[in-house]
């Protein structure tokens, strides 16, 4: 993370030694190179990683609520809506204050994730939820080429590039349009990690724990929509994030649970959009190209390769819960936990 930051301060036109960095931000208002530091890359950069950490904190929400390594924002219907909410305004030429955008996208995000779990029963079924949050967000996406088609050339362009996941042209206005969420989201997902270690252990035995299965899993995909949609607001979906980060945090930390995972998921996730940034903004200088089409590019084969390297590995019976977890599940539960576990 900090080669990742280095290299976006430092890297385009003008170039920045980084010995120099120091004095270009403390000199911002009297050099060129001062302004395009703290006036344009520090706020991508501080951007970018926001976001990163984000996604990679709800994609591992919602692979431990459902129980599944290939839950992700994409596949669930969230970004789709949330893409939507902030689309469907371009295209129709209504005026809409950059204030209110992050509540289109929360209320398309939402539209989403409630019709993937009202269209699963609420929840019930773990794989129910995948399968159907897939055909959700075709659905949500055929609107977005709907719109696209009744779409003019420039507002087309946008729309292309938003698509794909852009940090181009943000500044400190952007960022702080997050903070507010984020001080809703972070410490619902604080609360909210302890349960997933508990609905790991399967619907059944999280309910002889005291924990409601179905509440707990709609908890989860309000707290996932907080996360995603304002930052895919801001920056567009940027892709593939939610689905590598848990990855690369289950990779190096393989015993740990949920608790354990969040913040090494949330950290690969700024690291991997700080990453694809710099190529994004100089692989074909003076040309950006959308960030999230190089975590897509990169973000599918490594993920591809950490599923079948997991696969290769002896499967690891799930983590029990905390001792103050047990002693408030019935007696009956902790021994069919552990016949489990020794089986």
């Amino acid at each position: 993370m900090a080669t990742a930051a280095v290299c976006a301060l430092s890297l385009g036109t003008p170039y920045v030694p980084p010995h120099r960095l120091p004095a270009a931000l403390l000199d911002a208002d009297d050099s060129l190179a001062g302004v395009v530091v703290a006036e344009l890359r520090v706020p991508r950069l501080l951007l970018a990683l926001v976001a990163g950490a984000c996604l990679g904190a709800a994609g591992l929400v919602l692979q431990e609520a459902l129980r599944n390594p290939l839950a992700v924002p994409e596949m669930l219907g969230v970004s789709s809506g949330a893409a939507l909410g902030v689309a469907a305004p371009l295209v129709l030429a209504v005026s809409i204050p950059a204030a209110v955008q992050p509540l289109l996208a929360i209320g398309g995000a939402a539209f989403g994730g409630v019709l993937t779990l009202v269209a699963a029963g609420l929840g019930r079924s773990p794989s129910a939820v995948l399968l159907t949050g897939a055909a959700v967000a075709a659905a949500l996406q055929a609107a977005l080429l709907v719109l696209m088609v009744m779409a003019d050339q420039l507002d087309l362009q946008l729309i292309y590039r938003y698509l794909l996941g852009s940090l181009s042209a943000r500044t400190w206005d952007d960022l702080t349009g997050l903070w507010p969420w984020l001080l809703v989201a972070v410490p619902a997902l604080v609360l909210c990690a302890p349960v997933l270690s508990v609905l790991r252990l399967g619907d059944e035995d999280a309910e002889a724990l005291g924990v409601r299965a179905q509440r707990a899993r709609f908890a989860a995909l309000a707290i996932a929509v907080v996360l995603i949609a304002p930052v895919t607001a801001v920056c567009g979906p940027v892709a593939w994030v939610g689905f590598l980060a848990p990855h690369l945090a289950r990779r190096l930390h393989p015993t740990g649970d949920a608790v354990a995972w969040l913040p090494w998921s949330a950290a690969w996730g700024a690291v991997v959009v700080a990453v694809a940034d710099l190529p994004a903004r100089l692989a074909l200088a003076p040309v950006e190209t959308p960030a999230g089409a190089w975590t897509a590019l990169f973000g599918v084969p490594v993920g591809v390769a950490l599923l079948r390297s997991r696969r290769r590995r002896p499967a690891r019976p799930a983590s029990r819960p905390s001792r103050g977890v047990r002693e408030r599940g019935s007696g009956a539960a902790v021994s069919s936990i552990e016949r489990r576990e020794t089986r």
